[in-house]
């Protein structure tokens, strides 16, 4: 199966999860994890403009219902390509919030909220998709070899706000 999940996808999948792990901190702090992700659900919900598929899979992740498993699984095959409003038919939120945020952000940008769905789905669903080889090595070959995806150069995406940057980083200022 993984070979039908294309490799952005599984590279924003495993981020996704270094992301979640990094605020949660060691020992987890669910208190600061939650604020931050209902800072970034409040924002988004508003319509704060912040183009980046791993902030929004990171605050939706937890809130999404995946009712069509199977039609997402299908949808992980292109990352540039694919149906939006179809991908949204197959998820659901139980938190108001959460859902006016989904609901936002695909109004003003569709191919942000589908990407950011399915990078929730693999991430919560890693089992339907990971192959047995998690190596290091496999992981850099999935992601294009020796591309450094960090190279510090401004890409298309928006960049989120000095006030999304700060949620990320409570425990440098003694805020935490």
């Amino acid at each position: 199966m993984k070979n039908n999940i294309h490799h952005e996808f599984a590279y924003q999948s495993r981020e996704l999860g270094a992301q979640i792990e990094d605020t949660l901190g060691e020992p987890p702090d669910r208190k600061n994890y939650a604020s931050v992700i209902k800072s970034l659900i409040g924002e988004y919900a508003k319509g704060t403009e912040i183009d980046d598929v791993n902030l929004l899979s990171f605050a939706l992740a937890d809130h999404l219902c995946f009712d069509d498993p199977a039609g997402l699984l299908a949808q992980c095959k292109q990352y540039d390509t694919g149906d939006a409003a179809q991908v949204m038919t197959m998820v659901s939120c139980a938190d108001a919030e959460a859902c006016k945020a989904l609901a936002t952000v695909f109004a003003s940008n569709p191919e942000l909220a589908r990407k950011a769905v399915i990078t929730a789905f693999l991430f919560k669903n890693v089992k339907r998709w990971a192959g047995a080889d998690d190596s290091p090595e496999a992981q850099q070959e999935e992601e294009g070899g020796d591309k450094n995806y960090d190279d510090g150069e401004d890409d298309e995406r928006g960049v989120p706000s000095q006030d999304v940057i700060d949620l990320f980083d409570t425990r440098e200022d003694g805020n935490g």
